[in-house]
């Protein structure tokens, strides 16, 4: 879910487009879901030029259509984006099945290869997908819509190679904002810990989770449920941003051949997770948290900081108005290199959709609309990406959406987007990270076996 960014690329004056990520969590079991109503904010701003009724009427004709889709569950932004795009486009609408990340992990090469695909799917990984002919090439309506004069690196890691190495080649998939994750943090219990700037180093950080525990307060509220998937691979990966470079670990999410995640820098990071579970800094029932129970924790002032994305900005400010700041992690000393992960939320056309035409106007859409974009803003707190000249829309005054845009300059001036650890092959996810991290908690897996552990699930995935 997550990807670099061109440096070089500016917005909201010098804010890099930077993507998310993260992968995503949530706790409900697939449903048929209704997209809901976009807040009223987004719903009045008037369409962008570059998405006109005439290109919708080509793309996805006047007779009634419904896009069959497959989101995923706790991401309002497809669901409020497809629900203002049928306001314009009354013929369209959309049959939505919800489901959580993990779910999806496992369940989309089934769903795309059934006879009756969805039109547009979340997507978890998009190698496997492509190499089993299940994902429609887009590069078409790349031509067609002019994405490919949009900045290069926002398709980036949504091209495969003829080799089946994602940077390169066919595009196969689209993202539909451009997020990045960091650290949330309680502005009342940071007072009451004496912290009054964001932490500048690991060393600093790690001083402020000791001095959270004994003043009696969690330091950090993270989910670890397998039904969300293993939450705790949020902090990992920012561990190992800090403590080596990003290039090595977009390589092994790209499939990028001799990649490993087993090496010593993400030894080090890997050491210092264990070390915070071992310490209490989170919760004992970590490993049976859901994702929407973590943030409900959070906001409620049950812990001190919170791994997570800016798509969580709307609820936070919802549910904890003017009491939550956010940073990116820091390095892991002063002056030293960090990252955050970085990416669109990954979306694809089944190979054989029916209307596949209509879904891909539907992205277009999504990237160049007004109202779109300021859904992008408004509900997911996050950069819309899309052409470079076009204005990102505002943020509400004081929200935390305007922190977690500013930290733009600093990710772009560290080179340090990647993509995310979850995403690397199919199931990951849900048969590497999530089991292997519950161990450790359980105190039954060491930061060598578990870097060892998921190496070895990442190359049998390889090679089935």
């Amino acid at each position: 879910m997550f990807l670099a960014f061109n440096r070089s690329r500016k917005v909201l004056g010098g804010l890099a487009a930077i993507a998310l990520v993260a992968s995503a969590c949530s706790s409900s079991t697939a449903t048929a879901t209704p997209a809901t109503s976009p807040t009223t904010a987004a719903s009045t701003v008037a369409s962008a030029p570059a998405s006109s009724p005439a290109a919708g009427a080509t793309a996805c004709g006047t007779a009634p259509v419904t896009l069959s889709a497959y989101f995923e569950t706790g991401f309002q932004i497809p669901f409020s984006e497809t629900a203002e795009f049928t306001k314009e486009f009354p013929n369209v609408t959309f049959n939505i099945t919800s489901d959580q990340y993990a779910n999806i992990s496992t369940s989309a090469a089934r769903l795309l290869a059934s006879d009756t695909p969805p039109d547009l799917i979340r997507l978890p990984t998009v190698v496997s997908l492509v190499k089993d002919k299940l994902l429609k090439n887009l590069d078409s309506y790349a031509t067609t819509y002019g994405w490919d004069k949009w900045p290069a690196s926002e398709l980036l890691q949504n091209r495969v190679s003829a080799t089946g190495e994602r940077g390169s080649g066919s595009l196969y998939a689209f993202g539909l904002n451009y997020s990045m994750t960091g650290v949330f943090y309680n502005k009342k219990l940071a007072t009451q810990i004496g912290m009054t700037t964001p932490p500048t180093t690991v060393a600093d950080f790690e001083a402020l989770l000791a001095k959270a525990k004994d003043a009696g307060i969690t330091p950090i509220m993270q989910w670890n449920a397998s039904k969300s998937g293993g939450g705790l691979v949020f902090p990992l990966q920012d561990l190992m941003a800090s403590y080596g470079p990003t290039q090595p670990i977009n390589d092994w999410v790209f499939d990028k051949a001799g990649a490993t995640i087993d090496t010593a820098a993400n030894l080090t990071a890997t050491q210092h997770l264990e070390t915070w579970i071992k310490n209490g800094y989170f919760p004992s029932d970590v490993n049976s948290i859901e994702y929407a129970d973590a943030n409900t924790r959070f906001t409620s002032g049950k812990a001190l900081f919170l791994f997570n994305g800016d798509w969580s900005n709307a609820d936070m400010d919802k549910n904890a108005a003017g009491n939550v700041g956010f940073f990116v992690f820091p390095s892991a000393t002063a002056g030293g290199s960090f990252g955050t992960m970085a990416s669109p939320l990954q979306y694809g056309i089944a190979a054989s959709a029916k209307h596949a035409d209509c879904a891909a106007f539907f992205f277009n859409w999504v990237a160049t609309n007004a109202a779109a974009r300021q859904i992008n803003v408004t509900i997911g707190g996050s950069n819309p990406g899309g052409p470079a000249d076009l204005p990102v829309p505002p943020a509400a005054s004081g929200s935390v959406t305007n922190e977690t845009l500013a930290v733009g300059p600093a990710i772009a001036k560290a080179n340090g987007q990647m993509d995310f650890i979850a995403n690397a092959t199919g199931s990951i996810y849900a048969s590497g990270w999530t089991p292997e991290l519950q161990k450790m908690v359980g105190g039954k897996e060491t930061a060598a076996g578990l870097l060892k552990a998921v190496q070895a699930e990442y190359v049998k995935e390889q090679n089935q």
